[in-house]
C-alpha cells in the first residue's frame, strides 16, 4: 500500500516555495546557458573574422588546393606534371669518346627578331696549334645569343601643306587641305596615341609615368595634355564600340561581371562615391570583350547593358541579385558560377588554424567535391559537346547530388553569419542556376573567363587609382574594350589601335565603321 505522509500547512507552503525557487533557478540557468552560447558564438565569429582579415592581408592570395582531384580521370597526366619537363633540342658536340649534348634549359629567342652578328676572332698570335705549331684553320663558329633592347626613339613629323597662287591675280590662292586626323590639330600622331593607350590599358602604366618616360627621350608633354588626348580618342571610337556591343548581344552565350571604379567629378555625387565598370564577353562566336561605365550597379543601370539581347540567350554571372531580374525580364537562361561558390568555402577553410584542419573539415569536404566537378571539366575540355554532356550527366550529376545532400545535412547546425554559413546560404540560393550547366555540353561551369578579362583593369586601377571625369571613365571603358578584344582575337593591340586611329577619321557610313572591327583587321597587318 502507498505510504501516506501527513505534513502541516506550513511545511506544504515551504515545499511549494522550494519548488518555485528551483524552477526559477532552472530558468535562470537556461538563460545563462543561452547567453553563454550567444557570447561564445559571437566570440567565434569575431575570431574567424580576425583570422580572415589577417589572411587577406598577409596570407597567400591563391585559391589553389591539393591537386589530388586531377587524378580522378587522368592519373598519367597528373603524374606527368611531377616529372622532369622535356628540354629543348640542343646542338650535339662530337667528342672522341662519345657524343654529348650541351646542357641548357633556356627558351630560344624568337627567330623573327632581327639579328646583328658580332664576330669574335682569336688574335693572330694565338692561331697556332699548341701541339705541333701548325697554323689553325677555321672550320666553323659557335653561336650564342643575347637579347638587346633599343630604347624608344621620338621623332617629329612635319606636315608641309603646299600653297598655290594664281600668277595673274590675287584671288586664286589654294592650300592643300590637312589630312584627316582622329584628333584635329592634335599634338600626338595616331601611332603615338596607340603607344600611350596600350601603355595604360594593356600594361597598366599611369599617364603621368608615361609623360615622364617621354621626357626621358626628349618629348616634354604634360600628363594633362596626354590625358585629354586619351579622352578625345577614346570617345572618338564610340561608333566602333556600338557595333561591337551589337555583335556581343547577338551571341548565344554572354558572360558578365562588374567591379568598382572611382570617378571624382560626377554631377550630384561625392568624389568618394563608388561607380562601376561592367565587363561583358562572348562565350560563342567572335571573341568580344565590352566594358561599360555606370554611376551605380542597380537593376535599371544593369538592364541597359542587355537592351537588344535576344530571348533564350545564355547568361553566366555571379550571384548579384540584379542579374536575376535581367534574366527574367529578357527570358534568358541564367547559369551560376561554381568558382564563386568554391571561394566561400576556401575563405572558410583559410579561417581555420592550420593545426585544426583535417580532411573531415566541412569546408574542405565541399572544396573536394567541387574540385571533382572542375576535374571533369578539365578532362573533357577538348571533347565534343555531346560527349562532354554525357560525362556531366553520368558523373557530374552524382557529384552534385552529393554536394546537395551534404548541404541539406549540415545547414541546420551552422551559424548563418559565419564564413561557412555564408557559403551554405549562397549555395542554397544559387542552386537552381548552378546545376543548369548539365543541360548543355557547351554551357560553362564558371564565370572565370570574364574575371580574367576584367583583371587587367583591376591591376591597372592600382596604378592610376581613379578617373577624373565621366567622359574620362567612358573613354577608358572604350579603350579597354578595344585592347582586350584585340587580344582575344590574337591581334597586337598597338598595331590594331594604330590601324584603327589612322582609318577612323575616314569612316563615314556604317559599313565603313563595320570594317574597322578588330576581327576584320587584315591578317597581314596584325
Amino acid at each position: 500500500m502507498p505510504i501516506q505522509v501527513t505534513i502541516t500547512a506550513a511545511e506544504l507552503a515551504a515545499l511549494l516555495a522550494i519548488r518555485e525557487a528551483y524552477g526559477s533557478l532552472q530558468r535562470e540557468h537556461e538563460e545563462v546557458r543561452g547567453t553563454l552560447r550567444l557570447v561564445t558564438a559571437e566570440r567565434d565569429l569575431a575570431e574567424e573574422r580576425l583570422r580572415a582579415y589577417r589572411h587577406e592581408l598577409f596570407g597567400a592570395k591563391s585559391e589553389a588546393r591539393s591537386s589530388e582531384q586531377l587524378g580522378l580521370f587522368n592519373e598519367a597526366e597528373a603524374l606527368g606534371t611531377k616529372a622532369t619537363p622535356a628540354q629543348e633540342d640542343t646542338a650535339e658536340l662530337a667528342v672522341a669518346a662519345h657524343t654529348r649534348k650541351k646542357r641548357g634549359h633556356r627558351k630560344p629567342l624568337d627567330p623573327n627578331l632581327p639579328r646583328d652578328v658580332v664576330r669574335h676572332e682569336l688574335p693572330e698570335a694565338e692561331r697556332f696549334c699548341a701541339n705541333d705549331g701548325h697554323a689553325l684553320v677555321e672550320f666553323g663558329v659557335e653561336i650564342s645569343e643575347q637579347l638587346d633592347v633599343i630604347p624608344e626613339q621620338l621623332r617629329v613629323i612635319q606636315h608641309h601643306r603646299v600653297k598655290y597662287a594664281c600668277p595673274c591675280c590675287d584671288l586664286g590662292i589654294k592650300v592643300t587641305p590637312a589630312p584627316p586626323r582622329i584628333i584635329p590639330r592634335g599634338l600626338l600622331s595616331e601611332s603615338a596615341l596607340a603607344w600611350i593607350a596600350t601603355g595604360k590599358y594593356q600594361f597598366g602604366m599611369p599617364l603621368y609615368r608615361q609623360a615622364g618616360l617621354l621626357r626621358r627621350f626628349g618629348g616634354d608633354i604634360s600628363s594633362n595634355t596626354i590625358a585629354a588626348s586619351m579622352v578625345r580618342v577614346g570617345l572618338a571610337t564610340q561608333p566602333v564600340i556600338n557595333l561591337m556591343r551589337d555583335a556581343l548581344l547577338d551571341a548565344e552565350l554572354i558572360y558578365c561581371d562588374e567591379t568598382t571604379l572611382q570617378v571624382l567629378k560626377e554631377e550630384g555625387r561625392r568624389p568618394q562615391t563608388k561607380s562601376y565598370l561592367w565587363a561583358q564577353m562572348t562565350g560563342s562566336g567572335v571573341p568580344i570583350r565590352c566594358f561599360t561605365y555606370t554611376p551605380g550597379r542597380g537593376t535599371k543601370l544593369a538592364d541597359k547593358l542587355f537592351t537588344g539581347i535576344h530571348e533564350g540567350a545564355v547568361m553566366m554571372t555571379d550571384g548579384y541579385e540584379p542579374y536575376n531580374d535581367i534574366a527574367q525580364r529578357h527570358q534568358l537562361v541564367h547559369l551560376g558560377c561554381w568558382v564563386h561558390v568554391r571561394r566561400y568555402f576556401v575563405k572558410a577553410e583559410d579561417s581555420v588554424p592550420k593545426a585544426a584542419r583535417t580532411p573531415d573539415l566541412l569546408a574542405t569536404r565541399f572544396i573536394k567535391l567541387i574540385g571533382k566537378l572542375f576535374a571533369a571539366e578539365t578532362r573533357s575540355e577538348t571533347w565534343p559537346s555531346q560527349r562532354r554532356q554525357r560525362l556531366r550527366r553520368r558523373y557530374s550529376a552524382r557529384v552534385l547530388d552529393a554536394i546537395h545532400a551534404l548541404m541539406l545535412e549540415q545547414s541546420p547546425g551552422i551559424v548563418p553569419k559565419s564564413l561557412l554559413g555564408k557559403g551554405l546560404t549562397y549555395l542554397r540560393a544559387q542552386w537552381p542556376k548552378l546545376i543548369r550547366y548539365l543541360e548543355n555540353g557547351d554551357w560553362p561551369i564558371s564565370n572565370n573567363p570574364c574575371e580574367n578579362a576584367i583583371r587587367p583593369f583591376c591591376v591597372g586601377r592600382r596604378g592610376w587609382l581613379f578617373s577624373d571625369t565621366v567622359d574620362g571613365a567612358n573613354a577608358s571603358a572604350n579603350l579597354y574594350t578595344l585592347v582586350e578584344s584585340a587580344k582575344a582575337n590574337g591581334i597586337d593591340p598597338y598595331r590594331y589601335l594604330t590601324w584603327l586611329f589612322q582609318r577612323l577619321p575616314l569612316a563615314k557610313t556604317v559599313d565603313d565603321y563595320d570594317a574597322l572591327l578588330p576581327w576584320k583587321m587584315p591578317a597581314e597587318l596584325r
